[in-house]
């Protein structure tokens, strides 16, 4: 009984346990759902449908400044489709060095804020991008010349040449901070690749315009060969071969230029193809804030039910906490009234034990009334005797008294005499020195 009295207080323990648990991770996640729920609020409220609008007429999403344009990236699914996209994420404290001292670190967030890793296809760059809020506190291109630092076990820094400043990074662990080390050096590596395919292709292309300007002058050669006589006569002079060297470099500038223009021209394109797609989804994110509005008030609605459902969890929790006081409680007064029950048991063991000795006694107890009732006879024997010495002890003192009236007054006598004997030796005495 002991035991299974014992396992369920274990049992119930555990459970206990278990709603302690759950109830600290429910708390937690609707603790960081509700700060996410505000931030989302807060930066919905900050760009609102007049923002979505203005964009739209202006033609202006392209030339934004960072924030409203890193906003509908994190917001409209296919703008990060079509142009940057988020290849690692961690978590950190970002920092920033001062300056005027260049040597003092200063903190850009208060707190600990997401640093992302991007990589733009089209212009086949990488980024580092972290934004606190509204606010675009790291916005880093990566080029092959930059090198990133690990200053202590969980405090990283690189510089950037362009922005001009020094970025740290705080992290809560050394893995987080290998991770994003070990990152930044493959998307270095990457960075270093695409710059020199690009330089390969700047190659390609100039020596295709080399080309192009060598095949020029034959080409003159050759009409100079098969034109008339005058034009031979005109090349025969220094003043003419000047002239035709400068016609063989305006023609290899036109070829080059008309190159480059349909280059100009197809980069254009590209871009009006990519700014329209970018007002479509611009458009389609307007049309959806309305929605996303709907959707943010039915979560700040489950967010005040759960947070009910919270405060309710944490009063079963304390009303889980004083059963458990009670049934220590109880459990120190089971163990006392089980001390209590060995003792009566023990006493229970003592009794049966003298209850075998009780006809013992019982013939004892006869025995000794038996011997009892011999000495109350021989009891009364001795008093009646008693009483007869004490008649005789009485007679005996009144005799002793008459004695002792007679012995006075024989000694009253004896004095008497002894008195007179006394005197009569005086007298002899005297008569004895008068002779």
């Amino acid at each position: 009984m002991r035991e299974r009295e014992r396992e369920r207080e274990r049992e119930r323990e555990r459970e206990r346990e278990r709603e302690r648990r759950v109830c600290g991770e429910v708390l937690s996640y609707f603790s960081c759902l509700s700060v996410d729920l505000l931030d989302l609020v807060d930066s919905l409220d900050r760009y609102s449908s007049a923002d979505f609008d203005c964009a739209l007429k202006h033609n202006s999403f392209l030339s934004a400044p960072q924030p409203t344009a890193y906003f509908f990236k994190g917001v409209v699914p296919q703008v990060r489709a079509m142009g940057e996209q988020p290849i690692y994420t961690t978590r950190a404290h970002v920092f920033q060095i001062d300056p005027t001292t260049k040597k003092n670190w200063v903190p850009a967030s208060k707190q600990a804020v997401t640093v992302s890793y991007f990589y733009d296809s089209t212009r086949n760059s990488y980024r580092i991008i972290s934004v606190d809020g509204s606010k675009v506190i790291i916005n880093s291109t990566i080029t092959p010349n930059m090198t990133f630092t690990k200053t202590s076990q969980k405090f990283g820094q690189w510089a950037d040449s362009r922005a001009n400043t020094v970025f740290g990074l705080g992290f809560a662990s050394e893995q987080q901070l290998a991770k994003f080390s070990e990152k930044f050096q493959e998307v270095k590596e990457a960075a270093k690749l695409a710059r020199d395919k690009s330089q390969d292709k700047a190659e390609t292309l100039s020596n295709h315009s080399q080309e192009s300007g060598r095949e020029t002058p034959t080409t003159n050669q050759a009409s100079s060969i098969n034109g008339t006589d005058d034009e031979k006569i005109s090349h025969v002079g220094p003043e003419a071969a000047v002239l035709q060297t400068e016609n063989e470099h305006l023609k290899s500038a036109v070829e080059q230029s008309n190159t480059n223009a349909k280059k100009w021209e197809t980069e254009l394109q590209t871009l009006r193809e990519n700014n329209a797609r970018l007002v479509d989804a611009l458009q389609e994110s307007s049309a959806n804030v309305e929605s996303w509005k709907k959707q943010l008030g039915a979560c700040k609605e489950e967010s005040d039910t759960l947070r009910e459902k919270i405060a309710e969890l944490e009063a079963q929790c304390n009303e889980a906490d004083q059963e458990k006081q009670k049934n220590s409680q109880l459990s120190v007064r089971v163990q006392q009234l089980q001390a209590e029950l060995q003792e009566k048991e023990q006493e229970l063991e003592n009794l049966r034990k003298q209850a075998e000795i009780i006809p013992q006694l019982m013939a004892e107890c006869e025995s000794i009334t038996a011997k009892l009732q011999t000495a109350e006879t021989r009891n009364k024997d001795l008093e009646g005797s008693i009483e007869g010495l004490q008649l005789d002890i009485q007679d005996s003192q009144q005799k002793q008294g008459n004695m002792k009236g007679e012995l006075k007054k024989f000694m009253d006598m004896l004095d008497g005499k002894i008195d007179e004997l006394h005197e009569f030796r005086q007298g002899l005495s005297k008569l004895g020195v008068d002779n």
